[in-house]
C-alpha cells in the first residue's frame, strides 16, 4: 500500500502538468512521460499506461492503467486503480477497454491502422478457432488477413493484429479467452469465416448454449 500512496501522491502534486501534456513540445512530452513511467515503476516495472486526453474542453483527461495483456499483474492493475484518488480532471481507468467505434468497424467505416509499413482495417479481419483448452477455458484462433502474403516477413505484422483484437474485445476479455493467435492469408472463399469484430458475440453464444 506504501508504493501505491507514493505514486498517488506524486501524481497529484503533478497531476496538472500531465493533464498538459499534449500541449507540451515533443520533448517536453517525452520528458513527462518518462517520470510517468519511473515513478509508476516503483510500484510495478511490469504495468503501463494510457492517457486519453478529452476531444472537449472542460471535460476529464484519462489515466488508463495496463498490464500490457500480462495476467499475472492484473491484480496490481486493480489495487493501484481502486486506491486512485478523486480528482476533478481525471478519469482512473484499469484496463484497455473495448473500442467503442464498434459500430464503425462493423459498417466497414473505420479508419485502418497504421504500423509503419503496415496498413490494417479491423473490418476486414476475419478468424476460426483452432483449439479450446478446456482447462484454461481459452482458444487458440486463426485469423486471415487480406494482404498476409505482403505482409508475412514483416516483423511487427503479429503485434499490428494483437493490438487491433485487444482494441475491439479490451484487455481482460482478450486474456480470459485467447491463448494463441496464428495468422494466415484470406481464402477467396471465406464466407464460412467470423469477423474479428465479432468475437466477443461468439464467446458469449457459447456461454448461453452451455
Amino acid at each position: 500500500m506504501k508504493s501505491i500512496n507514493t505514486f498517488w501522491n506524486w501524481f497529484q502534486e503533478n497531476n496538472q502538468t500531465i493533464k498538459n501534456l499534449i500541449n507540451e513540445t515533443p520533448k517536453n512530452q517525452k520528458h513527462i512521460s518518462f517520470w510517468i513511467n519511473k515513478n509508476l515503476s516503483y510500484y510495478c516495472k511490469e504495468i503501463d499506461f494510457m492517457i486519453v486526453f478529452p476531444k472537449i474542453g472542460n471535460t476529464k483527461s484519462e489515466l488508463i492503467i495496463t498490464a500490457n495483456g500480462n495476467p499475472e499483474h492484473f491484480n496490481q492493475v486493480i489495487d493501484l486503480v481502486d486506491n486512485a484518488p478523486q480528482l476533478k480532471n481525471w478519469k482512473f481507468t484499469a484496463f484497455i477497454q473495448p473500442t467503442e467505434r464498434i459500430d464503425k468497424i462493423t459498417d466497414g467505416f473505420d479508419e485502418p491502422f497504421i504500423f509503419h509499413e503496415i496498413t490494417l482495417k479491423a473490418s476486414e479481419l476475419k478468424f476460426l478457432t483452432l483449439d479450446y483448452d478446456e482447462e484454461t477455458q481459452k482458444f487458440d484462433i486463426i485469423v486471415f488477413l487480406k494482404n498476409y502474403h505482403f505482409y508475412c516477413d514483416t516483423k511487427t505484422l503479429e503485434q499490428a493484429v494483437f493490438i487491433i483484437i485487444q482494441d475491439i474485445l479490451g484487455e481482460n476479455s482478450l486474456f480470459q479467452n485467447i491463448n494463441f493467435v496464428q495468422l494466415a492469408q484470406m481464402p477467396d472463399n471465406n464466407e464460412d469465416l467470423i469477423h474479428l469484430y465479432d468475437f466477443q458475440m461468439f464467446i458469449d453464444s457459447l456461454n448461453i448454449e452451455n
